[in-house]
């Protein structure tokens, strides 16, 4: 079983840091800090580890913000950090820093090229407003890829695990920070890029379709990539605008034949169906299937296939999974697999979730 989250917020993540800031300053009291970092650690969760961490890092830091950013800057240099030494250094900034834009936003920027500044960035952006944004269309202009991607992913609509910024959620004020990026040449940006227009969309589907339709047109190397991945989100809820933009028409093509191997299924097994899809006319395929009960629908992606002419067929297998994750309870009950293509429900077959014996 892979290792939990916040297990990486520990003795190990401390030290780094604490190693760090030894080296960048000589009165740091290092035993002192790793002492109250540590207490109490292990009944916490991930972003309370990193709280508590950072609290820490405040009390053994007992000097002028301005100074303390600088010490944190050396000691990114004496000891390169990683995501989880380095995420309560970032918490730091945003609890401390808040008075200081210009100085924390410059730290963060070192920073978050070793662990990203994403999620220190917010409360920035939710004070200032215009002034951070503009620093962050600064960042979109960086030479290196980490700076430019917390250009994006922190200036998310919807960013995980990050504070909401209701201003961020207006449909225009980050617009011009994604097309600086669109066709960034690192994937990694891009991703954040096409992530961001996905949060977008959930608010605003007809702005990020005009945003995307606008990038085809001005074309890139690699704007349809980015496109693909920025409708993912419209195109399981079956927008017609965001078929249309993948070049498949609204409704268009059918279910043949929908076989499931069992018609019940425990929790932790697998239920495992074919389809057959016929296309009416030439054209773009895109397979979704739901899985409904009470309450609840879920979408997933099936697959995408293109017809060259009416009438020809597509056969696909899969496997859903049952097994529990601990972000998801599935309670046992009656379940609806539906077949959906471009946007419509084309077929349905019932099958019941059992309980462990």
């Amino acid at each position: 079983m892979a290792q939990p989250l916040k297990e990486l917020i520990n003795t190990e993540s401390v030290g780094r840091l604490a190693g760090g800031l030894a080296a960048a300053w000589a009165p740091f009291a290092r035993e002192e800090f790793v002492r109250a970092a540590l207490a109490g650690l292990d009944g916490l969760e991930l972003k309370e580890r990193v709280r508590h961490v950072a609290g820490a890092l405040a009390a053994a830091l007992p000097v002028p913000f301005p100074q303390a950013a600088g010490l944190l800057r050396e000691a990114v240099a004496q000891a390169p950090l990683d995501l989880w030494s380095g995420w309560p250094a970032t918490d730091y900034v945003a609890l401390h820093g808040l008075d200081h834009l210009d100085e924390a936003m410059g730290t963060l920027a070192v920073l978050t090229r070793h662990s990203t500044g994403e999620f220190a960035v917010r409360p920035f952006l939710d004070r200032y407003e215009e002034r951070a944004l503009a620093v962050m269309h600064r960042w979109a202009g960086s030479p290196d890829e980490h700076i430019r991607r917390l250009a994006s992913e922190g200036s998310r609509p919807r960013l995980p695990w990050g504070a909401r910024v209701p201003w961020l959620m207006r449909p225009g004020p980050t617009l011009p920070i994604l097309d600086l990026l669109r066709d960034d040449p690192s994937e990694y940006v891009r991703r954040s890029v096409a992530n961001h227009v996905n949060d977008l969309a959930k608010d605003h589907p007809e702005v990020a379709l005009r945003l995307l339709d606008r990038w085809r047109s001005e074309g890139g190397s690699h704007v349809e990539k980015v496109l693909r991945h920025a409708v993912r989100g419209l195109l399981r809820s079956g927008h017609s605008g965001a078929l249309t933009l993948v070049g498949a028409q609204p409704g268009q093509g059918s279910v043949e034949k929908l076989i499931l191997d069992h018609d019940q299924v425990t929790i932790g097994g697998h239920l495992r169906f074919n389809v057959t899809v016929a296309a009416a006319a030439p054209g773009a395929l895109v397979l979704r299937y739901a899985v409904r009960r009470d309450g609840s629908r879920r979408v997933f992606h099936l697959g995408e296939r293109t017809a060259d002419a009416g009438g020809q067929t597509f056969t696909l297998a899969k496997s859903h999974s049952f097994k529990p994750v601990t972000t998801r309870t599935e309670p046992p009950g009656p379940r609806v697999l539906e077949i959906v293509v471009n946007g419509t429900v084309r077929a349905s077959a019932p099958f019941d979730l059992l309980d462990t014996p």
